[in-house]
C-alpha cells in the first residue's frame, strides 16, 4: 500500500472540511440561510431609503455624482466578507477541536476551509446583485476595472485570513478575544468608509480614518468599481504592511502553539 502524498492529503482534508461547513450552513434553517444571502440587500436598501428621505426632507438635490446603490452594494459585500471571514476564523479552532483527534486534520485547515466557504458565498451574493441590477437596468452595473475589483476582494480576504489566524490562536486560549472581535465589528462598519466616500469628508476626518487599513481596501474596491471615484487616498504599501505583519505573526504563533491547540 502506497502512502498518499502530503499535498494530496491536504487537499482531501480541505475538501472534506469545506463540504462539512457548507452542509452546516445549508442546514441551519430557512431563516438563517435567507439572512446569509440577503443581509447585504437589506443593508443597502435601508441606507438608500435613509439617504432619499434626508434629501427629500431637506428639499435639496443630491450632490452625489455616482450610482449610490452600486457604491453601497460593492462596499457592503466587501465588508461583510471581511467580517464573516474574521468571525468564522476566530472561532475555527474551538468549534472544530474534536476533529483534531484525526492526525490528518490540522487546526489551520479549518480556517482555510471557512475562508473558502465565505468566498464561495460572497460569489453567490455578487451574482445575485448583478442579476437584480441587470433586471433593474442599472447603467453602471459592471465595474470600470474588473481586474482591480477582483484583486481588491482577494487581497481583502487574505487580510481577513491573516488577522483571523492571529485572533483564532488568541481565542483558543482566551475566549474574550472572540467576544471582543464581535463587539468591534460594528464600530469597524462605521469607521471603514463602507457607505460613504472618503472624498466627501473633511481633511481632518480623512486623515483620521486613513489609519484604518480597511478604509484603504474599501477605497480600492470603490474606486475600481464605481465610475466617478478614484484611488487618490489609497496607500498600497500601508495595505501590504497590514497584510504581511499579521500573516507572519499568525503563522509564528500557530507554529509555536500548534500542539497545544490540538
Amino acid at each position: 500500500m502506497t502512502l498518499r502524498k502530503p499535498l494530496h492529503v491536504f487537499f482531501s482534508v480541505i475538501k472534506a472540511l469545506f463540504l462539512r461547513e457548507l452542509e452546516m450552513r445549508m442546514s441551519m434553517g430557512k431563516i438563517g440561510l435567507f439572512w446569509t444571502f440577503f443581509e447585504p440587500f437589506f443593508q443597502v436598501f435601508i441606507l438608500i431609503l435613509i439617504k432619499v428621505t434626508l434629501i427629500n426632507s431637506s428639499g435639496r438635490a443630491s450632490t452625489i455624482t455616482f450610482d449610490f446603490a452600486v457604491f453601497m452594494a460593492s462596499g457592503f459585500i466587501a465588508f461583510n466578507m471581511f467580517k464573516n471571514i474574521l468571525l468564522s476564523s476566530t472561532g475555527a479552532f474551538t468549534a472544530n477541536k474534536g476533529l483534531f483527534t484525526y492526525k490528518q486534520v490540522k487546526p489551520i485547515d479549518t480556517i482555510i476551509a471557512r475562508v473558502m466557504i465565505e468566498l464561495f458565498l460572497t460569489s453567490i451574493i455578487i451574482f445575485i446583485f448583478l442579476i437584480i441590477g441587470f433586471f433593474m437596468q442599472y447603467d453602471n452595473l459592471f465595474p470600470k476595472n474588473i481586474l482591480m475589483v477582483f484583486a481588491g476582494y482577494l487581497w481583502l480576504s487574505l487580510f481577513a485570513f491573516s488577522v483571523g489566524l492571529v485572533t483564532a490562536v488568541g481565542n483558543a486560549f482566551f475566549v474574550s478575544v472572540g467576544k471582543f472581535i464581535r463587539i468591534l465589528s460594528f464600530p469597524l462598519l462605521i469607521l471603514s468608509a463602507v457607505f460613504y466616500p472618503l472624498i466627501s469628508l473633511s481633511p481632518l476626518a480623512q486623515e483620521f480614518l486613513l489609519h484604518n487599513p480597511l478604509v484603504h481596501f474599501m477605497e480600492m474596491i470603490h474606486s475600481a468599481y464605481v465610475y466617478g471615484l478614484d484611488d487618490r487616498f489609497i496607500n498600497y504599501n500601508y495595505m501590504l504592511l497590514w497584510t504581511i505583519v499579521p500573516l507572519f505573526m499568525g503563522f509564528w504563533l500557530y507554529s509555536k502553539l500548534e500542539k497545544k491547540l490540538i
